[in-house]
């Protein structure tokens, strides 16, 4: 019976090993993969997401000032005639 026993903890204790280098394994695969996906994503040179939120707002603050000048023309041509 201790025989057993003994048998159930080596078979434990080598599962336990199993699962943790298994699980070094996992972590040094996502660690390589996340390294591959930057230096990907720094050759394909896209913006930064504050890139493009500054050029967004540049946008929409130019749109606004169009806006504006064309109701101003509007008024002015509208004077005119």
């Amino acid at each position: 019976m201790q025989k057993d026993s003994k048998l159930f903890d080596d078979m434990a204790r080598m599962m336990s090993g199993a699962a943790g280098t298994f699980f070094d394994a996992k972590r040094e695969l996502e660690q390589q993969i996340a390294a591959q996906m930057e230096k990907f994503l720094l050759k394909m040179n896209f913006v930064s997401r504050e890139e493009f939120e500054v050029v967004r707002d540049m946008a929409r603050k130019a749109r606004e000032e169009n806006e504006a000048l064309k109701a101003r023309l509007d008024t002015l041509e509208k004077d005119k005639s």
